[in-house]
């Protein structure tokens, strides 16, 4: 089975797939990112669905790489006979669901082979498959999926096979195409002139990128890939594209993030706004209306793609999971968790977005969200962290409460919108004081986890770029020192010790990849920009070869854990690498303040 770092992303903005060195789509979700797979070969077998084009008889390939400031895939393979390149890509969706892959013959002649197995539901349903017009027909329950190309098709074991050979000069297109089944199928644009005009839409796109300086490509890759998570019709940013990839291979840390959570929000629009993309910014910040609207006490830490409410987790027990780390799960039971931290993340978005795109239409929103959790600051959660253990009163969720009151009090002070000032100013020295009186470790040098607790955990080193203290406090230098020798392991972070078993579950984690780029962005805010630099240096290192990351990273066995590719490490690239170059992280939070 392939590494997590061993797979590439293509994708249309609705749904997202999986294409390993080897020239295998193991995963793929359709129409949309939290739809059931028809490729589900990541958490199981072949047969469980997958769609390999390479060479015969070959292995991984020898190079691959997108075409620059694109979502368009080359994979190259070198053999005895000669040379062969694979194009892969998703157009960006226009009424269906098209995966093109196009056989380009470079030198020589080389032997092809192809085996598409579909299976449904995740890969639990095969489908009825016939030829109509020379066209592939799949057809089960609502899902009916066709494949044209002029290659020699065969049928075989309830799988669908080619062998060809390619010769120097030629190219053999392949178009895959999904819709509903009891829509009629419609031939497909020529796939060249899709090529080009997905070329076109990913290069339009990324020269509106406003980043400059010696990161910049690493840069302009994470926003790619953001806008690859981005569910277009909404303008929701999945957490990342898959389900069930395991925090510590073998165990039961593998959770469903084909889903939006709502801290993403203040993550996601500082980086996309300060880079240029203000149309993405404004589409996250509807979706994010639409999302929380209703009773303020019902706001959950997340939401599906469209607003959608209910995820209930379920487990699929026919899947054996990701190098058999069971059990593979859809929906997230995280979503009925208290988080206190959200009303904080949300409001300090809104409280962004109207000083940056000049209006503000959800006051109103605001407010009621405002007036529950002036009370409801006060209970224990489960911290952003979603520990599944008993609820603790965790210090950062506090202090993301202390960002709610700030933001709102600002609202009436610097942007004239009218509200209770002193009651929310006395809700926001409430908080404040609360947090300095029991966040931090008996003897005041640095902040620690939740009340009561000796440990920390890597959240803390948000304090500063919210505003709640400022960088040189030297409460903040010793909470950045505390966490960095407390929960590095080879230099990066953990997010927090899970050896305890405090979050009640089995297996350790990996190192948390943006904890680790949170790090750096605090060594900059503390003056201690080298070694911040160093250790994004390597950080970018850990990147596959085409530039992606999941969440988490094993440094003892040098490969990327989680779910993949994971919007919340990109984010933290782009801010660290944004702080590097300016030498500062206030832009991270251009509204702090105490």
């Amino acid at each position: 089975m392939s590494r997590i770092e061993d797979y590439a992303l293509l994708g249309d903005l609705q749904t997202a797939a999986l294409v390993g060195r080897d020239g295998s789509i193991d995963w793929l979700c359709l129409p949309q990112f939290d739809s059931p797979s028809c490729f589900a070969a990541l958490l199981g077998t072949p047969d469980h669905g997958r769609w390999r084009l390479a060479p015969e008889d070959a292995g991984e390939c020898t190079s691959r790489r997108y075409l620059p400031d694109t979502l368009v895939l080359e994979t190259t393979w070198e053999t005895d006979d000669g040379a062969v390149r694979l194009i892969d890509f998703m157009p960006p969706r226009d009424d269906v669901v098209d995966i093109i892959r196009i056989v380009e013959g470079l030198r020589g002649e080389v032997a092809m082979e192809m085996d598409l197995a579909l299976r449904f539901d995740y890969g639990h349903v095969v489908p009825w498959v016939r030829r109509r017009g020379g066209v592939l027909h799949a057809i089960a329950g609502p899902d009916a999926a066709y494949l044209s190309t002029a290659a020699p098709l065969k049928g075989h074991d309830f799988r669908t096979r080619s062998s060809f050979t390619v010769r120097e000069g030629e190219r053999v297109p392949f178009v895959l195409t999904w819709r509903p089944s009891h829509e009629p199928y419609t031939p497909r644009p020529d796939p060249e002139a899709s090529l080009n005009r997905t070329v076109s839409f990913w290069e339009e796109w990324s020269r509106r990128c406003a980043v400059s300086g010696m990161y910049r490509d690493a840069v302009v890759r994470s926003l790619i890939t953001l806008k690859a998570l981005t569910f277009e019709p909404t303008g929701a940013i999945v957490a990342a594209a898959t389900t069930s990839l395991p925090e510590s291979i073998g165990h039961e840390r593998n959770w469903d993030y084909r889903y939006c959570w709502l801290r993403d929000a203040t993550l996601t629009l500082q980086p996309i706004l300060a880079t240029g993309y203000t149309d993405e910014a404004v589409a996250w910040r509807e979706w994010l209306l639409r999302a929380v609207a209703g009773d303020p006490a019902d706001l959950q830490i997340m939401y599906s793609i469209t607003g959608k409410r209910r995820l209930p987790e379920a487990t699929l027990d026919w899947l054996p999971g990701y190098e058999n780390s069971a059990p593979v799960r859809t929906g997230n039971a995280a979503a009925g968790q208290l988080q206190l931290d959200v009303w904080g993340e949300v409001l300090d978005v809104l409280a962004l977005t109207r000083n940056s795109l000049g209006s503000d239409d959800a006051w109103d929103l605001q407010t009621a969200l405002m007036d529950h959790l002036a009370t409801a600051w006060r209970q224990p959660d489960n911290s952003l962290w979603e520990m599944r253990g008993p609820r603790r009163h965790f210090t950062h969720s506090k202090v993301m409460a202390w960002v709610a009151a700030d933001r709102m009090v600002k609202g009436i002070t610097d942007s004239g919108l009218k509200g209770p000032l002193e009651r929310w100013r006395g809700v926001r020295d409430e908080i404040r004081e609360d947090v300095l009186a029991n966040g931090l470790d008996p003897m005041g040098t640095h902040f620690v986890q939740s009340y009561g607790s000796t440990e920390v955990d890597a959240a803390l080193l948000l304090i500063p770029r919210v505003g709640f203290l400022p960088y040189d406090d030297p409460r903040v230098v010793g909470t950045v020192e505390a966490v960095q020798q407390e929960l590095s392991v080879d230099g990066f972070l953990l997010r927090y010790r899970t050896s305890s078993g405090a979050d009640g579950l089995a297996g350790d984690e990996g190192v948390f990849l943006a904890c680790s780029f949170w790090l750096v962005t605090a060594l900059v805010g503390i003056g201690r920009a080298e070694e911040g630099r160093k250790i994004f240096e390597r950080l970018i290192s850990l990147r596959s070869d085409v530039g992606l990351l999941s969440e988490e990273y094993d440094p003892n066995e040098n490969r990327q854990l989680g779910n993949t590719p994971q919007a919340f490490s990109h984010f933290g690239l782009i801010n660290a690498a944004m702080a590097l170059e300016l030498g500062t992280p206030s832009s991270d939070e251009p509204l702090a303040g105490a």
